[in-house]
């Protein structure tokens, strides 16, 4: 697999997202299936791991920590902090919170690091920035986690253009990570530009719309009880009706560089920019083979014009949070141009 620059890392141009496996969608998959998943992205050359405290709770940390110690130097391990489970009633049922403050993030880093079974996380994401704790405070608490040798590189998670110069300016930021996907088109209005002219590293999470982009239709009638997706307005049944209508003429474009819609999206996103990583996350072997290949997808000018037209912020219905996950996250939004 061909390579990107990721901070100080060159990782595979298609990284993998490990979220899936433990947290977000259907129930968690058992620790054998997780596995089979993880190895065989490994097998296929992939080097970008993708986990959080947040995912499980911890469990998706725990079973990328036991499956890839073995493999711990072949690969760069990324996670995230500043969003985690919480006892918060002190009734043993952990709930999710956004804490940034210093003193958080140091002891969020330490039980990572125990649970991944490394000495050391290449890449730490602030998964959302506290609000309430300036963000100069909770990348000064990770910079100094830089420098006490516990994490190798800086990554923000869902912040503004204006937020990643703060940050920044305060300790070099390696990456950032948002969604990013021909139907999530927010990080075009500031970030992407403003991570290429910093020489900051863009990974593109849900690049096939948790789902949208994908050849087979979900019931989202029939989503699992957990799935965080029963809660996104643009998964809301009529919401998602018309966007699947929005799929036609993309998948005649898919049909005409011979690639599947998943494979197509990826591609997509590989062509908007050599910044640009995607990471997508499957619970399926062959799902997982399906999305590899699109690193082998050309698209011609025409095409990626093609796309562009079809499907975009002005035509895809519904916002990708609701009122709750909106206000949780630092990002432009088109609605306020």
């Amino acid at each position: 697999m061909q390579t990107r620059t990721l901070g100080p890392f060159q990782v595979s141009s298609i990284g993998f997202g490990c979220m899936n496996l433990s947290h977000g969608y259907d129930a968690p998959v058992s620790a054998e299936q997780g596995e089979r998943v993880l190895l065989s992205a490994l097998d296929a050359g992939v080097t970008l791991f993708d986990t959080a405290a947040l995912y499980g709770f911890g469990a998706n940390e725990t079973l990328v920590g036991q499956v890839m110690k073995p493999h711990r130097q072949k690969i760069t391990l990324a996670s995230k902090c500043g969003m985690q489970g919480v006892d918060v009633k002190g009734y043993g049922k952990l709930v999710r919170v956004i804490d940034g403050h210093p003193k958080t993030l140091r002891k969020t880093c330490e039980d990572s690091l125990r649970r991944l079974q490394t000495d050391v996380i290449d890449l730490y994401y602030l998964h959302r920035w506290d609000k309430r704790v300036p963000i100069e405070d909770s990348v000064g608490a990770l910079g100094e986690l830089v420098q006490k040798g516990l994490i190798r590189s800086i990554g923000l998670s869902e912040v503004s253009a204006t937020t990643l110069r703060r940050a920044h300016a305060e300790h070099p930021i390696a990456a950032v990570q948002t969604e990013y996907s021909l139907a999530t088109r927010n990080p075009e209005i500031a970030v992407l530009d403003t991570c290429k002219e910093l020489g900051v590293s863009f990974v593109a999470f849900s690049p096939v719309g948790r789902g949208l982009l994908c050849d087979k239709p979900l019931d989202v009638s029939a989503l699992h009880a957990g799935d965080i997706r029963r809660s996104m307005p643009r998964f809301a049944p009529d919401n998602y009706a018309a966007n699947v209508r929005l799929l036609s003429g993309v998948k005649q474009v898919a049909k005409d560089v011979d690639c599947t819609l998943a494979q197509l999206s990826i591609a997509w996103l590989l062509q908007r920019g050599d910044h640009i990583i995607p990471i997508p996350g499957t619970t399926s072997v062959s799902h997982l083979a399906e999305d590899l290949e699109a690193a082998r997808v050309n698209l011609d000018a025409t095409a990626m014009a093609r796309l562009d037209a079809l499907i975009n912020h002005k035509t895809v219905v519904g916002s990708r949070y609701n009122a709750q996950g909106n206000s949780e996250v630092d990002t432009e939004d088109f609605s306020y141009l």
